[in-house]
């Protein structure tokens, strides 16, 4: 029987190192735990899951859900103070949430120390409020003038929902284009930030917050004007209320307005109404109210939805759309 070899220092199992100081490499790559498998195979794969796991309702217990919503699919310049859980840190005088900032940057600590947090950009895990907290606690002790890079955020981490007061209001500020960019004080923007500025003010549509109703948007295209209107209620149980207005009759905003169908983001429904592109926001408002209310009464219904109600259910449903 041949002799068994001793094993060479190179083929000696190395110590593991333990899962917090296993660093991210390729996915072919060998395991940095010493394992001997690729790093997929191994500590990848817990890496990878987290990064496809989709959370569905990432803004969950924030307050302003709906408008946060809003704020990352539907409208073009908005911003919103946002209120730590532990304070303000030495040096930061405030933290803005935008919805875009210049050339895409996820943040932004300005001169004066000030953070902005840019909501619509890509990330890189399924959980976009434990991407946003990672920008922001990045961002939080970034150099004075400097923008935050995007990374690659650990699958263990903290969300928003660990970082911001929960008991604070959340009061979006709808801008008709992005100078919210350039601070008052500063004597004015390099090139590249004026170039992205002007291209972002051409692209921007018209959109303004309805008062008296949450997260309802009015906007203005060419052709006509939306109303486009983020609500927080269960799927099937708003599919039914609107299905019961509908076959009624009662889910316009008035003459020449209709339901057209409604978005799916972020967990939640957005309905979408067609309007004369006369229709001005103001003339919205008082038809958006007397619409929640009618909601109201069609959400405490409990009978039976009719024959009419279930085609209605059934037209909706068809021209609903996936955003996220």
């Amino acid at each position: 029987m041949a002799k068994k070899r001793p094993q060479t220092k190179a083929a000696r199992p190395q110590p593991q190192l333990t899962d917090g100081e296993i660093p991210v490499v390729g996915a072919r790559e060998p395991c940095p735990c010493n394992s001997g498998r690729r790093y997929k195979a191994c500590h990848g794969r817990a890496a990878a899951h987290a990064v496809t796991e989709l959370v569905q309702r990432p803004f969950e217990g924030l307050p302003g859900e709906c408008d946060w919503v809003a704020l990352r699919e539907l409208v073009p310049a908005a911003t919103a103070p946002l209120h730590l859980k532990d304070g303000l840190p030495e040096g930061v005088p405030s933290v803005t949430l935008a919805t875009v900032l210049p050339m895409a940057w996820p943040a932004l600590r300005r001169d004066d120390g000030s953070v902005l947090l840019a909501l619509q950009n890509d990330t890189s895990s399924g959980d976009l409020s434990r991407d946003l907290a990672d920008t922001l606690q990045r961002a939080l002790t970034a150099q004075p003038g400097s923008p935050v890079a995007a990374q690659r955020v650990p699958a263990e981490g903290p969300r928003l929902q660990d970082l911001l007061d929960t008991s604070a209001g959340f009061e979006p500020v709808v801008h008709t284009g992005f100078e919210f960019w350039v601070p008052e004080s500063a004597e004015g923007a390099s090139a590249e930030v004026s170039a992205s500025l002007e291209r972002a003010n051409e692209a921007a549509i018209p959109t303004v917050k309805l008062p008296g109703v949450d997260a309802a948007y009015w906007c203005e295209t060419p052709e006509k004007n939306h109303l486009r209107w983020v609500m927080p209620h269960p799927e099937e149980q708003l599919l039914d209320a609107l299905a019961r207005l509908h076959a009624a009759g009662t889910s316009s905003l008035g003459e020449s307005t209709r339901l057209v169908g409604s978005f799916r983001a972020h967990g939640l429904m957005v309905p979408v109404w067609d309007l004369p592109s006369a229709m001005s926001a103001k003339e919205c408002e008082q038809p958006a109210a007397e619409f929640a209310e009618r909601l109201a009464g069609a959400l405490a219904a409990d009978a039976p939805l009719t024959a009419d109600e279930r085609r209605a259910r059934s037209g909706l449903t068809n021209r609903q759309v996936t955003l996220s």
